[in-house]
């Protein structure tokens, strides 16, 4: 028996990075997955993938930074499968602003995808289980960031800090319908999305990734699989009755000084 056996799973930004790396996890533990993302060729690829590895899959276009598109993407789910059991937000704007030049239109956009995608997500998803008097998990992927980052982060903070808040007060709120909330704060992960972002603000050569490793206490930086194997955990029956945890998934520690 897989963690997640029959259970529906929708991952918002679950295309690439991280977010696959959940749908692949979450398929190998027995559930049926959907995945959202704007791009409809990774999208399809990976269901593809997913289906000919044996596992059920469904692809759902989405542009998360419209609350409405965020909120059909779990009614497209419910409407397919009769049900979702579990919600995973994976999706993630990191582009670069400090306190001094962020626009209104750059905050406007990480809060779009950062925290008000996921509050609508999360509120459809609640919607379902509160319905139907059934108990669900949901998994809030956040950023170790969240509790102050660097500078040129404040937009990407500033969302993000939001979530942390968001997951707690949700957690709170629906823990009387047995409906189970958490985050987790990832530090350094290597996708493809950070290797554009480093390329792309940072001016940063194909050997990044192993510049940063050396760099790091555990000589590597945080891979896509393992966190996908702790969210899955987290969605499952044997994370027990743990809610509202927002967990540092990170080889720095908080207020650790050297």
């Amino acid at each position: 028996m897989g963690l997640l056996d029959n259970k529906v799973v929708l991952v918002n930004g679950g295309s690439q990075g991280v977010g696959a790396a959940i749908a692949r996890a979450a398929v190998r533990e027995g559930a049926v997955v959907a995945v959202t993302g704007r791009r409809p060729e990774p999208g399809e690829a990976l269901v593809a993938e997913l289906a000919a590895a044996g596992g059920k899959a469904m692809f759902v276009r989405a542009d998360l930074a419209d609350a409405e598109q965020a909120k059909t993407s779990v009614t497209r789910v419910v409407e397919s499968y009769g049900r979702i059991d579990c919600l995973v937000n994976s999706a993630g704007l990191t582009s670069r602003g400090t306190l001094l030049d962020t626009t209104p239109e750059l905050f406007d956009q990480h809060i779009a995808i950062n925290l008000k995608a996921p509050f609508f997500a999360m509120q459809a998803a609640v919607s379902d289980m509160v319905a139907r008097k059934a108990p669900g998990t949901i998994v809030n992927i956040i950023t170790s960031s969240a509790h102050g980052g660097q500078p040129f982060l404040a937009p990407y903070v500033s969302a993000k800090a939001g979530l942390v808040g968001l997951t707690r007060n949700a957690a709170h709120a629906h823990r009387w319908d047995r409906i189970r909330i958490n985050g987790l704060n990832i530090g350094w992960t290597a996708t493809e999305g950070e290797d554009a972002t480093q390329k792309t603000f940072h001016g940063a050569g194909d050997d990044w990734r192993e510049q940063a490793a050396a760099r790091l206490p555990m000589g590597k930086l945080g891979q896509p699989d393992e966190i996908a194997d702790f969210v899955v955990f987290l969605l499952s029956d044997r994370s027990g009755v743990v809610t509202g945890s927002v967990i540092d998934w990170d080889q720095n520690v908080l207020g650790g000084l050297d």
